[in-house]
């Protein structure tokens, strides 16, 4: 039976610090580039500022998708490159650990991800993803406000039209207020404010619009001259327009979970073209949950730099291999929904290659004598850089020599 021994717990600690910092890091990097767009897409459609943490707290599980497998990787190549540049890494060799023993923690960290990247992206991705979509048809419809734009005309039917100078504090506070209804009997209601609000009601389909320090015009069409009033408060009712409701979940494939997936995939009632989208995306999820179980390989070859070196080529290198597996996969899943490649070899043969490639860089360094995977890399890019600091000295001029003090 296993034993959890001392050294683990302190190859456990190396690696969690590095493993969150830059999952939640990973993760807030990716927010922070959609957050721009979401702020402009909310500001253009006119609705309030606090709908775009809602939309982003629904963008995360998606991202996770792939800060996980990027967070697991740097926290245990991070960690053990520490241990090979403070020569802890050959102390333990030399007393009888094999690398495949220094891989139970690594492990045991990936297995627990994977579990939970398979909750993510299998149950969680799907109704999050639901969740933002409808925020958005939201914004657009006018159901959060979004139907009044500041500084134009905005009409609710064909009798009323309000325009707003400015919102603050989210709209519960609107400035320069101008509306104007007429009902079937050609009678008219023209009303400026300086300032209002919106308040709810019972009837959902009603809302109140409570204006302050105004002026209210009321023409009929049989009156000689308008009635002027002046007030310091007055309430407005506001019948709602009809909003569509929003579609149901399942309108794509992407917001199917795992077992959905699966019936729509290879279930006894599956129809083309829905199963090819379904299996094209099935397999994708299953592949980002099995490739964290070779990652732990591939981050310990890299993160162990040859000897003499502190070179961090490997963890610029483990970055890219990462991505670049992630965007293979991603166009096969969009090729196998389009029926171009089968969904079984779009994904499964690129998680081959991927899988021999981190076993092979593992194997050089564990069971070859003096092996170093990226050694040939490291000597290039020594070479490189050697190169270029020698060109720098040829074309920089040289600084003069200081005289002497008298």
């Amino acid at each position: 039976m296993f034993r959890f021994l001392a050294f683990d717990r302190y190859i456990l600690r190396l690696i969690l610090l590095p493993l969150f910092g830059t999952l939640v890091l990973s993760a807030m990097l990716l927010l922070i580039e959609k957050m721009l767009s979401l702020f402009d897409f909310v500001i253009n459609e006119g609705g309030p500022v606090s709908v775009v943490w809602r939309m982003l707290g629904n963008l995360l599980p998606e991202y996770l998708g792939l800060g996980i497998p990027i967070g697991v990787m740097l926290g245990i190549l991070l960690g053990f490159r520490r241990l090979a540049l403070s020569s802890e890494l050959d102390a333990m060799r030399a007393a009888g650990l094999s690398y495949g023993r220094m891989l139970v923690v690594p492990f045991i960290i990936a297995t627990i991800f994977a579990v939970v990247n398979f909750g993510i992206v299998g149950f969680l991705q799907p109704y999050s993803r639901y969740n933002y979509e409808g925020l958005r048809f939201e914004l657009r419809s006018g159901a959060l406000g979004a139907s009044i734009r500041v500084g134009e005309f905005a009409r609710f039917g064909s009798r009323m039209t309000l325009r707003v100078e400015e919102s603050l504090e989210g709209g519960s506070n609107l400035k320069g207020i101008f509306m104007r209804t007429t009902d079937e009997a050609g009678r008219s209601l023209a009303v400026s404010a300086a300032s209002g609000r919106f308040l709810r009601t019972d009837d959902p389909d009603v809302i109140i619009l409570r204006v302050t320090n105004g002026t209210l015009v009321h023409e009929s069409s049989g009156a000689g001259s308008p009635r002027i009033l002046s007030f310091v408060q007055h309430d407005i009712p506001i019948d709602l327009p009809p909003i569509d409701s929003f579609r149901a979940r399942g309108d794509g494939t992407l917001e199917m979970s795992i077992p959905e997936l699966f019936r729509a995939a290879y279930g006894p009632g599956a129809q083309e073209p829905l199963a090819t989208s379904a299996a094209a995306t099935l397999h994708r999820r299953l592949i980002q949950c099995v490739a964290l179980f070779v990652i732990p390989f591939l981050a310990v070859a890299l993160a162990v730099p040859p000897k003499r070196s502190t070179s961090a080529l490997g963890v610029f290198l483990s970055v890219i291999i990462l991505v670049t597996y992630h965007k293979i996969t991603e166009y096969g899943e969009r090729m196998s929904a389009i029926g171009r490649i089968d969904p079984v070899l779009a994904q499964w043969i690129p998680f081959v290659l991927f899988a021999g490639l981190c076993l092979w860089m593992f194997h050089v360094l564990a069971h070859r004598p003096g092996g170093q995977p990226i050694g040939a890399l490291e000597s290039v890019l020594a070479r490189l850089v050697a190169s270029a600091s020698r060109l720098a000295g040829r074309l920089l001029p040289a600084r003069p020599a200081l005289a002497p003090a008298q």
